[in-house]
């Protein structure tokens, strides 16, 4: 999937250019109306319509999600880690991806639904928003207010144009030239500065992503323009490490690589 990833995140030029049609058409989301909430795509392995009164034989079977060691709720602190980790990174690469992002309410502050994809009957707390989860959930609703601040940020990642060649380069976790060929769960890339506004230069990013269930030590390609990496996000690290404010980005101190923990995403400026 990470030739297929790597085109959704450049705003799927090969379904949309040879029409002559732009990043602009194309809408990316994670969740939408119908199907799990962004929660539950991260706490059910399997749906749970039974509530619907069709014997759970409604909705689609195919979620492509995951519970993380146990099906629904939980207090298991190691379980909700990598759950809140998996949240960030789908949000994360929802926000740099181009194209049009769509968000649903409440998949900012983790709304369930409690593994019940079909809601549309359901007029009573299984569809309604629980806003204590507001209260309950500060930390991912800070997290996604600020991905969509860096979106804002960089007009690099909003152009309405395809990225050819020049403008981006992708590679694996050594440095070297990915093989789209290979069943790999690393990638990195780096985008060029674009220009932010008229002739003044934007920044450069450079995203990394580590889906391997064990720490993966990424060598870094050198900044553009003898510049330096910042980090502006890791979703491997707890907030309020997980992503900076405008300004206040962190200085790498090794400029040559970075140690990505397991199921996790930076992007560097």
């Amino acid at each position: 999937m990470v030739a297929a990833l790597a085109s959704r995140i450049c705003g799927s030029a090969d379904l949309y250019q040879h029409s002559g049609k732009e990043p602009l058409n194309s809408i990316n989301f994670i969740t939408c109306h119908d199907g799990f909430t962004l929660n539950d795509l991260v706490s059910y392995k399997e749906k749970h319509n039974e509530a619907n009164g069709e014997d759970n034989r409604d909705g689609t079977t195919e979620n492509f999600s995951d519970n993380y060691g146990l099906e629904g709720e939980t207090h298991d602190p190691a379980i909700e880690t990598v759950r809140m980790r998996q949240i960030k990174n789908m949000l994360a690469t929802l926000f740099i991806s181009r194209g049009v992002p769509m968000l649903p309410g409440g998949d900012e502050f983790r709304r369930t639904q409690r593994g019940n994809n079909n809601a549309y009957c359901q007029n009573n707390d299984i569809s309604w928003y629980d806003w204590r989860l507001l209260g309950q959930n500060r930390e991912l609703f800070r997290f996604t207010r600020e991905i969509i601040s860096f979106r804002k940020r960089h007009k690099v990642l909003r152009t309405e144009q395809f990225y050819t060649d020049r403008d981006i380069r992708w590679f694996n976790y050594d440095g070297g030239n990915l093989d789209w060929g290979t069943s790999s769960r690393t990638l990195g890339c780096l985008i060029y500065p674009g220009k932010d506004q008229g002739t003044v230069p934007g920044h450069a990013i450079c995203l990394l992503f580590n889906a391997e269930v064990f720490e993966t030590e990424f060598k870094l390609p050198p900044a553009p323009e003898d510049g330096c990496w910042y980090l502006a996000v890791d979703t491997g690290k707890s907030s309020p490490e997980d992503i900076w404010e405008a300004g206040k980005e962190k200085l790498l101190d090794k400029q040559e690589w970075y140690r990505l923990k397991p199921r996790s995403m930076i992007v560097l400026v």
